[in-house]
């Protein structure tokens, strides 16, 4: 296996902790009704190595546990559409910024919940704090996946959720690769990264998110949902 970075990436950063590699697995597109774990042994059971940590994309755990909906399956209500519009739109990624995704949220999180979020959001912007939409609305609603025009075909028309158990996932996982590395399954983007689920310790997560924090694996047509962190 080659060990490039993608493009526009470095192979290795220096943290604390040490120097790690931070190698690209390139696959096929994952599709809905892909067994995950069939996945996983196809790309990477023969590369990753006893102390690596393989990390995987929420993205693709999320599609083969049927959690990608296409726009046209989706019906934004009123309230969806209302909210949508005082969302910051960024450069890498829609997040909650078009009423499909709002949408979604309020499926997930609940009605009360978002509304709770949006009004303390309204409140703390006035004094140029950020982030707290998310805080409160949670990993769930933080996860959530919309449509940009870097996105691979056919989840550019798709909303996808975030994933169920992905510490069990994780686990899972590990237990496939024969248990001599740690898995993690990640969301990451340009700004920064959650741990959702892994068989890391939370010293190791938080390791974990300062390892990734440029966004190794891209943001667009990469097409390497999944990782090696590897000590150089």
């Amino acid at each position: 296996m080659s060990e490039a970075p993608n493009d526009g990436k470095v192979l290795s950063v220096t943290i604390d902790a040490g120097t790690f590699k931070r190698i690209p697995i390139r696959t096929r597109v994952v599709m809905p009704g892909d067994d995950l774990d069939s996945f996983i042994s196809e790309y990477a059971r023969g590369v990753v190595r006893d102390g690596d940590t393989l990390f995987v994309t929420e993205k693709i755990v999320a599609i083969t546990q049927g959690r990608s909906f296409t726009l046209d399956e989706i019906t934004p209500r009123p309230l969806a559409r209302f909210l949508s519009k005082y969302v910051t739109k960024t450069s890498y990624g829609i997040g909650l910024g078009m009423p499909e995704t709002m949408e979604m949220a309020l499926r997930e999180c609940g009605t009360p919940r978002i509304l709770f979020a949006a009004a303390v959001s309204a409140v703390t912007k006035l004094f140029g704090r950020r982030g707290d939409f998310y805080r409160i609305a949670g990993d769930k609603a933080r996860a959530i996946d919309g449509p940009t025009s870097g996105t691979i075909p056919p989840y550019n028309k798709a909303v996808v959720l975030g994933p169920t158990e992905p510490d069990a996932v994780a686990a899972r996982l590990k237990a496939l690769l024969g248990g001599g590395a740690e898995v993690a399954v990640v969301d990451i983007n340009d700004i920064g990264g959650n741990i959702l689920g892994s068989t890391l310790d939370k010293p190791g997560e938080q390791q974990l998110v300062r390892i990734l924090a440029d966004n190794p694996l891209g943001q667009g047509h990469q097409s390497t949902p999944l990782g090696i962190i590897r000590r150089d």
